[in-house]
C-alpha cells in the first residue's frame, strides 16, 4: 500500500529525554500511571463519534480502537484492525483483510459489520456528528447523510473478516480512518442503555469508573489483540484543567505527565532536575481566531485582513507564549508537506489595518464578541492582549469566557460571532484544508462557513492529484489562497511540552498532539512511588 510520507521536521526539536524513549531497559509488567486530561474541567461525552473536543481523547485512546492508529515514532498512520489491504488500479477500492483476534471488552469478535455500522452512525443524518469530516472521503457516505440513500454504497462486507471500502478520490485512507473520533463501536452498541456511561471498546484498557470532573479509571485488557500489552495494570486519567494544579501534582509525584504552558516552559526549563525529562515536539495544531461569516462585517475579505495587520502577533508569542510556539503564515503547519516556506506572516501594521477598515466602510470601526475559554495558551490570556490592539484601529472586542466543553459545543454549532481555538492542521494537508472546502458542513469542521470558489477548485484538483508532488502543490496554492482571504486571524502553530516522571517510560514525540500517548506503550520503572 502506497503511503505519505510526512517531512522529517514532523518531529523536530526533541530535547533531553529522548534516551527515556528508546530505552535499553526491558518493559516491566505492572503498575499504575497517573495521566492527565489537562484540556477541560471535565469530558463533554463519553461518546467519541459526538466529540469534537480533544479532551475526551484522553479517555478514548485507552477503550477504544479505529481501522488505522498513528505510529508517533516513525510520523505514519498504519493498519490497526487490520492486518493486510490491497489497493485497486484506481487507487479507489481498498480491500482489507480484518483482524480475527480482535475483541471488544465484553468478548464479542470484531467483524466487518462493526466497522459498517460505526461509519454509517457518523454519517446519522440525524445527528452531525463531528467525525462526518472523516468518513465523507467514501463513496456514497454524503447522500446517505443527506438522507438520499439508506446505505453508504462504498461499505461493502465480502465476508464476516474482509472488507472493502471505495472511496471519492484517490487519497490516503489512513489519514480519514485513523483519528480517536472514528472509533469502532459494537453493532447496536450506540442503541443500548448504558452504554455511554460504561463505553465498550476494542482498546488495551477496559472502562472501569468514571468520577466526572475528577478522573476515569481504565484496567487492564487482558485479552488485547497486541501480546505482551498493555503493561501498566491501571491508568487514571486526572482531569486537570488548571495549569497551577497540574504543577503542584507533578513535583509532588501525583501525577506522571505534565503538559506545560509557557510559564511552566520557562521554569521547568531552568530547573536542572525537572529539565532531565522535558519533551518537545512541533505539533500539528494551528491556534486561530475564527471569524463568522454570517456576522456582517466579517463578510469582507479587507476587514478580515485588517484584523491580521492590526494584531503584534510576534511580540505576544515572546512575551506571553514565552517563544514556545511558531508564528503562523496560514493555516498548514511548518510540518506539513504542503508548507510553503517562502510564505510570509501578516507584518504588524495598524496603519494598513485602518485604511483597509475604510475602504471597506468601517472607518469608525465596529464592536463584536470573541468566545474564548481560560487556556492560557490560546484562550483569554490572548485575548486580553488583542483587544488594546484591535481598539486601537477603532474595533472594540468583547470577550465572552466559556468552559472548554460548551465552546466545543457552540463553535460546530455556529453560535459565535468570534472564537479562539486551537485545531488540527495536519498530519494529513488534504484533510486538514478540507476544512474550508464549501462543501464541508459547519458542524464537521468549516466553522467559518468559508465559501471560495478559486480554493475548491484547487482543492477538488488537489484530491484527483496523481502524484504526490502534484498534491501538494496545488495544496500549497490552496493554502496560500486561504492565508490572501483571511477566514481567521492566524496566530500561530503549537510548540507541545511535555514533562514525565524519571520511572515512566514508552513516552512517544507525538506530534498530532503530545499529550495523547499510546497508553499500551507505557510503562512504569520500580522507582515509581507506591500507588
Amino acid at each position: 500500500m502506497k503511503r505519505i510520507a510526512l517531512v522529517a521536521a514532523l518531529a523536530t526539536a526533541l530535547l533531553s529525554g529522548v534516551a527515556s524513549i528508546a530505552s535499553a531497559e526491558e518493559p516491566r509488567a505492572g503498575g499504575t500511571v497517573n495521566f492527565v486530561a489537562p484540556y477541560g474541567s471535565s469530558f463533554s461525552s463519553l461518546d467519541i463519534h459526538a466529540s469534537a473536543q480533544v479532551q475526551d481523547e484522553f479517555w478514548a485512546k485507552a477503550i477504544h480502537r479505529s481501522l488505522y492508529h498513528w505510529n508517533a515514532n516513525e510520523n505514519k498512520p498504519e493498519l490497526s484492525l487490520a492486518t493486510d489491504v490491497s489497493v485497486s488500479d484506481d487507487k479507489l477500492t481498498y480491500t482489507y483483510k480484518l483482524r480475527q483476534d480482535a475483541f471488544f471488552h465484553d468478548g464479542k469478535q470484531m467483524t466487518a459489520d462493526d466497522i459498517i455500522y460505526s461509519y454509517t452512525r457518523i454519517m446519522d443524518p440525524a445527528k452531525p456528528f463531528p467525525a462526518a469530516q472523516y468518513i465523507r472521503v467514501i463513496k456514497g457516505a454524503d447522500e446517505y447523510n443527506e438522507g438520499k440513500a439508506k446505505e453508504i454504497s462504498g461499505l461493502k462486507k465480502i465476508d464476516d473478516f474482509t472488507l472493502e471500502i471505495t472511496l471519492t478520490g484517490p487519497i490516503n485512507p489512513g489519514f480519514q480512518f485513523m483519528p480517536n473520533y472514528t472509533a469502532i463501536y459494537p453493532v447496536g452498541a450506540a442503541e443500548k442503555d448504558g452504554y455511554f456511561t460504561q463505553p465498550v471498546g476494542l482498546g488495551p484498557y477496559k472502562f472501569s469508573e468514571y468520577v466526572p470532573g475528577s478522573r476515569l479509571t481504565v484496567a487492564k485488557n487482558d485479552k488485547y489483540y497486541e501480546k505482551g500489552k498493555p503493561y501498566a495494570d491501571k491508568v487514571n486519567i486526572m482531569i486537570m484543567e488548571d495549569a497551577a494544579a497540574r504543577d503542584v501534582a507533578f513535583r509532588s509525584k501525583e501525577i506522571d505527565v505534565s503538559v506545560l504552558g509557557p510559564a511552566q516552559y520557562v521554569a521547568y526549563k531552568a530547573d536542572p532536575e525537572l529539565s532531565k525529562n522535558i519533551m518537545e515536539v512541533a505539533e500539528v495544531y494551528t491556534r486561530y481566531v475564527g471569524l463568522s461569516a454570517d456576522f456582517k462585517p466579517f463578510q469582507d475579505k479587507r476587514v478580515r485582513q485588517a484584523i491580521n495587520y492590526a494584531i503584534d502577533s510576534d511580540l505576544i508569542i515572546k512575551r506571553l507564549a514565552k517563544d514556545k510556539a511558531y508564528r503562523a503564515s496560514g493555516w498548514l503547519p511548518v510540518s506539513s508537506p504542503a508548507y510553503d516556506k517562502d510564505a510570509k506572516p501578516y507584518p504588524y501594521d495598524p496603519e494598513k489595518a485602518k485604511a483597509l477598515l475604510a475602504e471597506a466602510g468601517y472607518a469608525d470601526g465596529f464592536e463584536f464578541e470573541l468566545t474564548a475559554t481560560q487556556n492560557e495558551s490560546w484562550g483569554l490570556t490572548i485575548v486580553e492582549a488583542i483587544i488594546p490592539m484591535l481598539e486601537k484601529v477603532g474595533i472594540k472586542v468583547k470577550a465572552k469566557p466559556v468552559e472548554s466543553s460548551v465552546l466545543s459545543e457552540a463553535v460546530p454549532a455556529g453560535d459565535f460571532q468570534a472564537f479562539m481555538w486551537s485545531s488540527e492542521s495536519g498530519p494529513d494537508s488534504l484533510t486538514a484544508l478540507r476544512c474550508f472546502y464549501s462543501k464541508t458542513p459547519q458542524s464537521s469542521c468549516n466553522y467559518e462557513k468559508f465559501n471560495n470558489a478559486e480554493y475548491d477548485k484547487l482543492f477538488e484538483a488537489a484530491t484527483n492529484a496523481k502524484t504526490e508532488d502534484e498534491k501538494n502543490d496545488l495544496l500549497r496554492q490552496a493554502n496560500n489562497l486561504l492565508q490572501e482571504e483571511a477566514p481567521v486571524w492566524f496566530f500561530n502553530y503549537n510548540k507541545a511540552v511535555m514533562a514525565y516522571q524519571p520511572w515512566l517510560h514508552g513516552v512517544q514525540p507525538n506530534a498530532q498532539e503530545m499529550a495523547i500517548q499510546a497508553y499500551e506503550e507505557l510503562w512504569v520503572g520500580d522507582t515509581a512511588p507506591a500507588r
